[in-house]
């Protein structure tokens, strides 16, 4: 696996990249994840796929957004990215608030993506959750801005695993969470907030995979649901004893739904 630094548009965006054949681009979770919680993917799926991983604006080595960027920002940045290193036509793969991207992405630029695959996904949290889960969410994580990150990172941890998760990962986690930038990450969760990409689900006309934990706690497997039902021809996988953070916590699941998948999508 190599990370290369590209400008676009003045800005400095980060990203790992692997292996040879289809391409296939990977959009991270929120919280100050990048690319780097991606590796279980990166290394076994670079084995059949050309594998990009990009650091979102504000997150490992990518520079800031503005304090204003919204989410059709990060969409036409991601865009112009993709056109700059000259990937065409990609599977796009996003857990969490990259599984929203991907939605914007799509929305954005139709053209331009060959399939979808949204694990822990929500149609924005103004478009899967409820007003007050999404407010409340907000206001937490403000009043954790204003303490050192080691005093409140550890208590978003268990809301990524299921029941019972390999203490080896939950030290792998936490120690990326470690490194969240938060204002960068107040940027997305406002983004996420504001999004409602319900409208959107109809029109979708590529191949489509929906990838949940059983046991997600922060995009509950109802939302799934949802999508499953709103997104023509979708399919939903359910992974059994999992959370949200679901291609970290069963990497040879999710990795191996994801194959089976990309596989199936014509070329």
């Amino acid at each position: 696996m190599g990370v290369s630094e590209v400008m676009v548009d003045g800005h400095r965006i980060a990203y790992a990249h692997a292996g040879s054949g289809p391409p296939v681009v990977l959009l991270h979770g929120g919280f100050g994840l990048d690319h780097r919680s991606w590796r279980p993917q990166i290394e076994d799926l670079s084995e059949e796929f050309a594998i990009v991983a990009w650091d979102a604006p504000g997150t490992g080595r990518s520079s800031d957004p503005p304090s204003d960027a919204s989410m059709q920002d990060y969409a036409d940045r991601l865009a112009a990215f993709l056109a700059a290193i000259g990937v065409d036509h990609p599977h796009v793969v996003g857990i969490s608030y990259g599984a929203t991207l991907a939605l914007e992405f799509h929305r954005r630029h139709p053209h331009v993506t060959r399939s979808l695959v949204l694990a822990g996904a929500y149609a924005g949290w103004a478009g899967s959750l409820p007003p007050d889960v999404v407010q409340e969410r907000l206001d937490r994580f403000v009043e954790d801005m204003e303490r050192p990150p080691a005093e409140w990172i550890p208590g978003y941890i268990p809301g990524m695993f299921g029941a019972d998760p390999t203490p080896g990962r939950v030290d792998e986690l936490h120690s990326l969470l470690m490194d969240i930038r938060p204002e960068p990450a107040a940027v997305m969760l406002r983004q996420m907030a504001a999004t409602d990409l319900r409208h959107v689900l109809p029109t979708i006309a590529v191949p489509t995979l929906l990838l949940y934990g059983e046991l997600d706690a922060r995009s509950p497997l109802t939302v799934g649901e949802e999508l499953h039902a709103a997104i023509p021809g979708s399919q939903l996988v359910v992974l059994p004893g999992v959370g949200h953070a679901c291609n970290f916590e069963a990497p040879e699941r999710f990795n191996e739904a994801v194959r089976r998948f990309l596989r199936a999508v014509p070329g």
